[in-house]
């Protein structure tokens, strides 16, 4: 293996965020071949003495993205004692992996399942706002008022205040409707206790994608593994403070020519 930066080998050996890494690093508590290890440095985990509070990093594992569609009726946690089944008893070494995206027991859908420590970290950091996007049944169809509360953001029952987000109708099925939400956000429970303070009452909760990645034609209970593209489109995600650094230039630039222009 090539050498990399040593906040990216212990962040992808599960000791946090590349920032806490750096943190690990400049505590003095990271050394490298018996020597204390800097900011920048880099090292190869598979040939290089790597240790943290005295204790040496795990070998690095090989890189493992799933992609799982949920039942209903299943766990996305790892409870000691529930005897309900649970996401990692269904997909090889999952009890080695974390979940991307929990659903509650009675969602189902899209959920992505991974030993990459980072790109847990990027994919569930609220500063990267990836998009996760559901089709709703709900059994009454919304009225536009009822919509349009929902778009600007509700406060819920434990006090959060949620963002906004994207919720329109599909298509309407009897007396109910179908609805796509697209949210930012992940708090717990969120559509359900959303749709409750606007007095409509959710029946299914199906998720179909998280940031680039598509439910597609998973079946329900089936996995499979994630393509190189795909797991490099969800790491080229950029924060919101960076695009919004980069756009600046860019802004300067267009009023900078619409002013040559004049």
């Amino acid at each position: 293996m090539a050498e990399e930066r040593l906040q990216k080998i212990l962040s992808r050996s599960g000791y946090g965020s590349r920032r806490y890494c750096e943190e690990l690093i400049n505590a003095g508590r990271v050394v490298v071949n018996g020597v204390r290890a800097e900011i920048g440095q880099k090292a190869d985990s598979m040939k290089d003495k790597i240790e943290v509070d005295h204790s040496r990093i795990p070998q690095a594992a090989a890189m493992v993205y799933l992609a799982y569609n949920k039942p209903r009726f299943m766990l996305c946690d790892k409870v000691q004692g529930d005897e309900r089944r649970s996401v990692f008893e269904m997909v090889p070494g999952g009890n080695d992996l974390s979940i991307v995206g929990r659903l509650d027991f009675e969602s189902e859908g899209l959920v992505l399942l991974t030993n990459d420590g980072e790109l847990v970290n990027r994919l569930t950091h609220p500063r990267y706002e990836h998009e996760k996007e559901y089709k709703v049944l709900v059994t009454t169809k919304p009225e536009p008022k009822q919509l349009e509360a929902w778009r600007r953001g509700l406060v819920l029952e434990d006090g959060h205040r949620t963002s906004p987000v994207k919720v329109d109708i599909v298509t309407t099925l009897g007396k109910g409707a179908w609805l796509r939400v697209i949210m930012k956000e992940g708090h717990k429970r969120q559509i359900r206790e959303s749709a409750k303070l606007l007095g409509l009452f959710v029946v299914r909760i199906l998720r179909i994608r998280i940031g680039t990645i598509l439910l597609g034609t998973l079946k329900t209970g089936e996995w499979r593994e994630l393509s190189e593209v795909e797991v490099a489109s969800l790491k080229k995600t950029k924060t919101k403070e960076t695009f919004k650094k980069e756009q600046r230039p860019r802004e300067i630039n267009t009023q900078k020519k619409k002013a040559d222009r004049r």
